[in-house]
């Protein structure tokens, strides 16, 4: 993958991400993994390279500005992935490609539904 892809993947990333408030996450690895092959595993990781960086401050600035966000919950819960982070990847990389894809898959779908038929 060459350097403009890699930047447009991460413009769009960090435009979903100010936009819905999503972890970059969401549309890398989709991203990574239909578009450009990856395996499941690389492209897991290279999200998490990518996300770093202090990706979210410019948005987090914006959302702070106009009251709309919690500094101190968001710390909490930073605290929670960063402890979170180590544990999900220790067990991913206990798993199968395939299963990864799989159970990455499952996790969007069921978050989908749910804010697709939240009330």
């Amino acid at each position: 993958m060459g350097i403009l892809e890699g930047i447009i993947i991460g413009i769009l990333a960090g435009i979903f991400a100010g936009l819905f408030g999503i972890g970059g996450g969401t549309v890398i690895i989709p991203l990574l993994v239909l578009v450009y092959g990856m395996n499941e595993h690389l492209a897991q990781g290279t999200s998490l390279v990518a996300l770093l960086l202090p990706v979210g401050l410019l948005a987090t600035l914006e959302y702070y500005k106009n009251g709309n966000a919690d500094i101190k919950l968001g710390l909490l819960i930073g605290l929670g992935l960063f402890i979170g982070g180590y544990i999900g990847a220790y067990i991913a990389n206990k798993l199968s490609d395939p299963i990864l894809r799989k159970l990455f898959a499952i996790f969007l779908v069921f978050v989908s539904l749910k804010m697709f038929f939240k009330q």
